[in-house]
């Protein structure tokens, strides 16, 4: 049994912490502690304390004790905090998906003799593992993924409701999206090339450009081609660009409207989709995930999928599967079948489903 000192304690957040202290000790800091449900404040593996994640003397002091550390900020503050963990020597999971480009810690993590693996969510996460597996022993000639986390009874105007922070996917509507076309890196407006796609036969999506490879643009630059695409109800993109084009997506009071518009509300029925397409000289290899809102647990899919992956990395940690030392995104983990098969089997027995189709 470990001790997990857990930075965050938003939905996902609450969700890791259930599922690590089923055999770990956690103790749980936020600035919002008081706001976590009833099922973490009485669990009798879970201590709460209220840290102000901004004030990186009260992160250094949570952490003193912890075999291990999990992040789960927002992306503006992740980086900093990752580096003040590091500089702890604290072995870290991070799932703040950070802005910053989080290898400019590397050498930091090596002289501190720190294990540091960020990424780990649904995607980027799940995607990344299931990459760094197949590159390890196939020559791959293409690689991409859609993904998308969506309400099940969609709502007009937007079709949408947002199962992570709406500060972060307007930020995924504006950032440039990154590809690799034919072994040259290019750069699309966000929310372009839409396409329509079919998922478990009767649900109509649209699939878009968004800056979604991140790392894999780097540890993968010799695959000629990658990209990655957001999963959306049809018209949203359109609805999107409207507000981009008149300049006001980013202004305050559109931020708090897309707030409010795009709240789930208290055990509202989601799911997530993830399909991820890998492509070789010989032939071609597809995964998919599709999960829903747990209505026994009262778990969103959104929390499961990017909590859970995460919370498998923590475990593959502590079980000595990986120990290298530096910073590492999850395709630079999965080097082999043991890591493959214990990050999907993790997943499996808490009944999230990664299928493979070849």
């Amino acid at each position: 049994m470990a001790k997990i000192c857990q930075i965050g304690s938003g939905m996902i957040g609450q969700t890791m912490a259930l599922d690590l202290a089923e055999n770990h000790d956690v103790c749980l800091g936020d600035i919002e502690i008081d706001n976590v449900n009833d099922k973490i404040k009485n669990h009798p593996s879970i201590n709460l304390l209220k840290v102000d994640a901004r004030d990186f003397k009260q992160v250094s002091s949570f952490i003193i004790n912890a075999d291990i550390v999990l992040l789960a900020v927002p992306g503006h503050l992740g980086f900093k905090i990752l580096k003040t963990i590091i500089e702890c020597g604290k072995n870290v999971v991070d799932i703040s998906f950070s802005p910053e480009d989080l290898m400019e810690l590397n050498k930091n993590a090596i002289k501190n003799n720190v294990t540091a693996i960020f990424d780990s969510g649904v995607a980027p996460g799940i995607p990344n593992y299931i990459f760094g597996y197949y590159n390890s022993f196939e020559k791959i000639t293409s690689f991409k993924y859609f993904v998308g986390g969506l309400p099940k009874y969609p709502k007009a105007p937007f079709n949408y409701k947002a199962p992570f922070s709406p500060i972060d996917v307007i930020e995924e509507y504006t950032r440039p999206a990154r590809m690799m076309i034919n072994g040259k890196l290019i750069t699309k407006p966000a929310l372009s090339e839409i396409e329509i796609l079919n998922f478990n036969n009767d649900i109509e999506l649209e699939a878009f450009n968004t800056d979604g490879l991140r790392s894999l643009l780097q540890t993968m630059s010799h695959v000629n081609n990658m990209s990655e695409k957001t999963l959306r109800f049809p018209g949203h993109a359109k609805l999107i660009k409207e507000y981009i084009k008149k300049d006001i997506l980013q202004d305050e009071e559109t931020i708090e409207y897309l707030f409010n518009e795009w709240k789930l509300e208290k055990d509202e029925p989601e799911f997530t989709i993830l399909k991820v397409k890998i492509e070789t000289d010989e032939k071609k290899i597809s995964y998919e995930l599709f999960d829903e809102f747990d209505k026994t647990s009262k778990t969103s899919s959104m929390a499961r999928t990017t909590g859970y992956t995460a919370t498998a990395t923590i475990n593959l940690i502590l079980e000595g599967l990986f120990d290298d030392k530096g910073v590492f995104p999850p395709e630079s983990v999965c080097k082999n079948k043991n890591i493959f098969d214990f990050i999907l089997n993790y997943l499996s027995k808490r009944h999230v489903k990664v299928q493979k189709d070849i």
